[in-house]
């Protein structure tokens, strides 16, 4: 069970040390480290007494965190009769006395269950329905809902629910933390509303969701129309991020096409954010943390299509935000957006399925080069009306930044009240 662990404390004294935490992130895509990265980061900017953390699961995760002080990992198992006992053991021999959870329902339960006082961090809210209310552990000690600029009545029932609910702004690097990032590679040169641009960033999370199947489908299809658009644009330097096989990163790149200076390879989170700080545009597939982040350095962005059902609802909520159309949905032959809204009533693994499978479809389909050459043209597209946007913060500002330490916060009540010495 434990992975790159240092080897166990056993029973750490309430008045021994620093307190230890467990941090765990979703095991669906890289927003749910990067939203730990950031509480980390303002717990560290406390005067406060030292906190010890230790990670359980977050596998996708962990490298986004490597700049932070993990004392070890622990692999949790996927069998849910299993996963109980083994987060007990955790607590027990690493003296956990607190946790931070981000979007892992079953990970939140099985702490709260072994005694934990946890933090549930929960970034999607809008994204609930009825059908997802018994996968959400709403008797967290701390329920922490992330603003959205929307929130439809169905998520709003089944939050009412929760036993501590908490509001928070968006949990994503402080802004002074953003503006350093800016300050280590300077402006991104000339950068103006709808260019020119000559650096562009891509990032694709969320690939290796469970049930997702083959992580190479949805690149294979809109990786290469992003390059032949972003080099027909005018780009010059083009960097693709996220968490890509490896084996399949480079061979998406057709020297042909791309523009002349295209690198890939995945980034830490401090790495990513002075990337995009750097660069004159991002085409991302729309995970929320990726677009708070990009708003709150004020880079242009462009929604890429939607890879699940939450990022159906980030790519609209952008546009809506900026008052302009900044999203490349797929064609409607490949995915009808409306269909799998329909079906998140029944819960939220309903919708992947549909998605899943209509990704998957298109990417073995015989008329997968006609879908490359459509996503190309909606990429032109979404560039030029770029130049409508005067404000690109506007999503950010709409949901605040200050999430973060309102997490952090939150954590540090818990332990508190939990532990009056700490």
């Amino acid at each position: 069970m434990p992975s790159d662990v240092a080897p166990p404390v056993e029973n750490p004294a309430p008045g021994a040390g620093p307190a230890t935490v467990a941090l765990v992130g979703a095991e669906f895509g890289w927003g749910s480290s990067g939203k730990l990265s950031a509480v980390l980061s303002a717990l560290r900017r406390r005067p406060t007494t030292p906190l010890r953390f230790v990670g359980l699961a977050s596998g996708l995760g962990r490298p986004l965190l490597a700049e932070h002080t993990v004392d070890g990992w622990y692999d949790l198992p996927d069998d849910p009769e299993r996963l109980a006992p083994a987060v007990r053991e955790i607590v027990r021999s690493q003296g956990v006395r607190a946790a931070v959870v981000v979007l892992d329902g079953a990970a939140a339960k099985a702490l709260l269950a072994a005694g934990v006082p946890t933090v549930f961090v929960d970034s999607l809210p809008f994204l609930w329905s009825e059908g997802d209310r018994d996968a959400l552990p709403l008797d967290t000690t701390v329920y922490c809902a992330q603003r959205s600029v929307e929130l439809p009545s169905e998520c709003l029932d089944v939050l009412a629910g929760a036993r501590a609910l908490r509001w928070v702004e968006a949990v994503i690097a402080a802004p002074r933390a953003a503006a350093s990032a800016q300050a280590a590679v300077g402006p991104a040169g000339g950068r103006s509303a709808g260019g020119p641009y000559r650096r562009a960033l891509i990032s694709l999370g969320g690939l290796r969701a469970p049930r997702l199947g083959d992580p190479g489908n949805y690149p294979r299809l809109v990786v290469p129309a992003v390059l032949e658009a972003l080099a027909a644009h005018g780009v010059e330097e083009v960097h693709i991020a996220g968490n890509l096989p490896a084996d399949l990163a480079g061979r998406l790149v057709d020297a042909s096409i791309a523009p002349p200076r295209t690198t890939t390879g995945p980034l830490g989170h401090g790495a990513f954010l002075e990337r995009l700080a750097g660069s004159d545009v991002l085409l991302t597939s729309p995970g929320l943390t990726t677009l708070l982040e990009a708003g709150g350095l004020d880079v242009p962005t462009i929604c890429l299509p939607p890879q699940n059902l939450s990022q159906i609802f980030n790519g609209r909520y952008h546009s809506q935000a900026l008052d302009a159309r900044l999203r490349v949905p797929w064609p409607k032959g490949v995915l009808a957006e409306d269909e799998a809204l329909a079906l998140r009533s029944e819960g939220e693994d309903h919708a992947l399925e549909l998605i899943y499978g209509a990704i998957e479809a298109a990417a073995r389909g015989d008329d997968r080069r006609a879908v490359g050459r459509v996503l190309r043209d909606g990429v032109l597209e979404a560039l030029r009306r770029s130049a409508e946007v005067e404000d690109w913060a506007a999503l950010t500002a709409a949901v605040g930044t200050g999430g973060a330490d309102q997490v952090a916060d939150a954590l540090l009540e818990v332990l508190d009240a939990a532990h009056p010495s700490t």
